[in-house]
């Protein structure tokens, strides 16, 4: 009994400490999950159509989405994230894919 119980601990302390185990752990971490500001890219405000809840932005590469660097319109989960934001602003922002639209979650001016 006490060579099973120690086979068991050994195998679950080796299973927390593997490598698939830290990304598991990081799969926690993505923006639009309570992760902080450093998972947010930096972008530059090229359009705002709060009307149809669109934004276009000119971003660095986006790593949750595996996105290179490129101008494109985001959809936003909330109209009020646009508000107050100019052509021209640089902010900080967060996106996720949801169905195939890529979405902005959150987003904030630069400073």
């Amino acid at each position: 009994m006490r060579t099973k119980l120690n086979i068991l601990l050994a195998a679950t302390a080796l299973a927390l400490t593997s490598p698939l185990a830290a990304r598991a752990d990081d799969a926690h971490h993505k923006p639009g999950t309570g992760s902080a500001a450093a998972d947010m890219t930096s972008a530059e405000v090229r359009k705002v159509d709060l009307e149809a809840g669109k934004i276009t932005l000119r971003h660095a590469p986006i790593k949750n989405l595996d996105m290179p660097a490129m101008t494109m319109v985001f959809v936003v989960r909330d109209k009020n994230l646009l508000a107050g934001l100019q052509l021209g602003d640089k902010v900080r922002f967060s996106a996720v894919d949801d169905g195939g639209k890529y979405t902005v979650t959150a987003i904030e001016r630069a400073n």
